[in-house]
């Protein structure tokens, strides 16, 4: 038998290594023209990944990512990597290509997944690296009709088309069981009725919510039915009468009371290592120009750095998120999405 004396220093020397292993930096995502890099550097987020997925045919989260993307890199030091619903013969970035985002890969050294979907039906490969993150309680964001991510209308027999949005088990999908709620209804009137974004009072000393004061989008209010109990309502949203800034809140029932537009959530997820509480933020505000809002963008970055559990370095003022680039968003619409642009288009703003 061999001694305790003796298996020591092999074993210290075992423990020394896998310390090493889980402290040692990401490799840098790999360039590829089907996708977006946005190198890590100076700053708080300085190697650690965070990998959005766009793939929306109304919202033009195809826009919208590759901004914030560029914000968060530059601004606060993560590497960030957008991956795109492409036409997998031209490259071409397609929202109406529903299962073909290349890259999805990446996501397994995702410390941050950002999702903006809406009805895909992946290869159960690709799936599986989506799940895989959320199955291991890793930080995830969802966005807008995030709520109705996956829908499988074609391999119904795949072990992942439980995520469907209407799904019966686990009810109401990837939404409902990750999120908190599925595609319900639209509250405000699409299209007509915007959202103003407001404080819930209860939260309004979260960290996510420090320098949040004025949230506005011309996306409408979704109809949420019942969040988890243990949601944490920050903002709710506010109908307006009309789809400007200086609109009022319409009279009558829609306002009374209002419905969520922003919460947080820490799902408890059995892993293979133990209990993990998993920290969620999600939205059902995400049209490319509802991100003209500052505060809006401040909102995002303070809740990904609470869900990266980095709340003590948001500032009073919240963090930084001046734009930088051009930032010409396309209005909400089914087939409006700009045609004939690669990933690369979108680099350093919006393309003409």
């Amino acid at each position: 038998m061999i001694s305790l004396s003796r298996r020591l220093p092999a074993l210290a020397a075992t423990v020394i290594a896998v310390c090493a292993s889980c402290s040692a930096p990401h490799q840098a995502a790999p360039e590829d023209s089907r996708w977006l890099v946005y190198p890590s550097g100076d700053g708080p987020g300085e190697g650690k990944r965070v990998v959005f997925v766009a793939g929306d045919e109304e919202y033009r989260s195809e826009e919208s990512l590759p901004m914030l993307a560029r914000l968060m890199s530059a601004h606060h030091g993560f590497e960030c990597v957008v991956l795109f619903s492409q036409d997998p013969e031209t490259g071409e970035i397609d929202p109406n290509h529903s299962s073909n985002i290349p890259g999805l890969h990446l996501i397994d050294e995702a410390d941050l997944l950002v999702l903006l979907l809406r009805f895909r039906e992946l290869p159960d490969q690709d799936m599986a690296k989506i799940m895989d993150h959320v199955e291991a309680g890793k930080p995830l964001i969802g966005m807008r009709t995030s709520t109705h991510a996956f829908n499988y209308k074609e391999n119904k027999e795949s072990p992942y088309a439980k995520w469907t949005w209407n799904s019966k088990s686990p009810a109401g999908g990837f939404g409902k069981a990750i999120l908190g709620e599925t595609w319900v209804a639209h509250h405000g009137h699409h299209g007509k009725e915007a959202t103003r974004g407001v404080q819930n009072p209860e939260h309004a000393d979260h960290p996510t919510l420090r320098g949040v004061k004025d949230v506005f989008g011309t996306t409408d209010v979704y109809a949420i039915r019942d969040l988890p109990a243990n949601a944490q309502v920050l903002l709710n949203g506010s109908v307006l009468d009309g789809m400007t800034p200086d609109a009022q809140p319409v009279d009558g029932e829609k306002n009374n009371p209002m419905h969520p537009v922003a919460w947080l959530r820490q799902r408890e997820v059995e892993t293979e290592s133990g209990v993990v509480s998993q920290r969620i933020f999600s939205t059902t505000m995400g049209a490319a120009p509802d991100f003209s809002s500052l505060d809006l963008r401040k909102l995002f970055f303070n809740a990904a750095f609470w869900t990266l559990e980095m709340e003590k370095q948001i500032p009073e003022a919240g963090l930084k998120a001046d734009m930088i680039g051009t930032w010409s968003p396309t209005n909400f619409g089914f087939n409006s999405f700009r045609t004939g642009f690669h990933p690369a288009d979108y680099r350093d703003g919006t393309p003409d």
